[in-house]
C-alpha cells in the first residue's frame, strides 16, 4: 500500500534504480514527482549538491538535463495512467523511455537555490508523449525541456539492447 502523499516514483516503482529518480539507488538523486492540485502539471523540487557545480556558483547543465529527463519521463508515465483511469501503483506497470531530450537554457541556474520543475503533457500520439518541463530557480525560469517519451516494455527493450 503506497504511503499517503507518496511521490509517483515511490508509489509506482519503489524498487527503481535510475540514478536520477530511482527510490532504491543508494547513490542517486532521488527526484520525487507529484501531481499538482491543478491536475495538469507534475511538480518536483531539488536542491543541487555543491558537487554538481558547472562554473563557480552555477549548476552544471548536465544535472539540469538529468532533472528534466527524469521528471518529464514520470510526467509522461503519470499521464498514461490517468488516461487509462488507473492508479499509479496498478499493474501492469507503465514504463516510458526518452525518445528525444530537448533543453533550452534560458538563464544561468544558480547553486544554493531550490529548483522547481513544472512539467505538463503537450501532446501524445499512441506510444509517444511530448512533455514540456520548466525549471525555476526560485521564481526565475532558467531552462525549458521539450522532449518526447516513448511507452515501452522494458524487458523487451533490455533484450534488444543486449541482443538476446
Amino acid at each position: 500500500m503506497p504511503k499517503l502523499n507518496a511521490s509517483l516514483q515511490d508509489t509506482a516503482a519503489p524498487e527503481g534504480i535510475c540514478y536520477g529518480c530511482g527510490s532504491s539507488n543508494t547513490h542517486g538523486l532521488h527526484i520525487k514527482s507529484f501531481w499538482h492540485e491543478d491536475g495538469v502539471h507534475v511538480l518536483a523540487e531539488h536542491l543541487p549538491d555543491p558537487k554538481y557545480c558547472g562554473w563557480p556558483d552555477l549548476v552544471y547543465g548536465g544535472l539540469v538535463a538529468m532533472l528534466v529527463d527524469c521528471h518529464s519521463n514520470w510526467t509522461a508515465m503519470a499521464y498514461h495512467y490517468r488516461g487509462e483511469h488507473r492508479e499509479v501503483a496498478s499493474l501492469p506497470r507503465i514504463n516510458c523511455v526518452t525518445g528525444n531530450l530537448g533543453i533550452k537554457f534560458i538563464k544561468p541556474t544558480p547553486m544554493g537555490v531550490p529548483l522547481t520543475l513544472r512539467a505538463r503533457v503537450e501532446g501524445d500520439v499512441g506510444r509517444k508523449t511530448r512533455v514540456v518541463c520548466e525549471v525555476y530557480a526560485g521564481d526565475v525560469l532558467t531552462a525549458i525541456g521539450d522532449s518526447i517519451f516513448v511507452r515501452v516494455d522494458t524487458v523487451q527493450l533490455a533484450a534488444v539492447a543486449h541482443k538476446r
